[in-house]
C-alpha cells in the first residue's frame, strides 16, 4: 500500500495490519505506533506486539527488547534508500513506477553494501 507523502503513518497502520493477516508472527514498531487500537489489531492477528510504550503511558507495557534491537536493520535500509533522490522525493506519479524504482534501488543497495 502506498499513501500520499503528507499523510500520517498511523492512518494506514490498521489497513496494513489487516492486509498482512497471517503473514507475520511479530510486529516491531517504534513508539509512534503505541496506541491501544494498533496493539489490539496486532493481537487480533495472533501476533506478538513489540512496541515500546510512550512516556505518556501511566503503566508501561513490557516488550521484547532483544527483538526491538533488530528494528535498526530496517531503519538503515530506509536511510540508504533515501540516498537515492528519486526515492526520497518520490518524483514518480504512478505507484507502480515508484515501487519499481524502490525495488531497483533496494537491489542495488543490497548488492553493493
Amino acid at each position: 500500500m502506498l499513501s500520499a507523502g503528507n499523510i500520517n503513518d498511523m492512518t494506514m497502520a490498521g489497513a496494513l495490519i489487516e492486509r498482512a493477516a497471517g503473514r507475520f508472527d511479530r510486529l516491531i514498531a517504534d513508539r509512534g505506533y503505541d496506541t491501544n487500537a494498533v496493539r489490539a489489531a496486532i493481537a487480533a492477528q495472533g501476533a506478538q506486539v513489540v512496541i515500546p510504550s510512550t512516556t505518556s503511558r501511566r503503566a508501561p507495557i513490557p516488550y521484547d527488547r532483544n527483538a526491538y534491537k533488530a528494528r535498526n536493520l530496517v531503519e538503515r535500509l530506509w536511510c540508504r534508500l533515501k540516498d537515492w533522490r528519486r526515492i526520497a522525493t518520490r518524483y514518480d506519479k504512478l505507484a507502480r513506477n515508484f515501487l519499481a524504482s524502490a525495488l531497483i534501488a533496494a537491489t542495488i543497495t543490497y548488492w553493493c553494501y
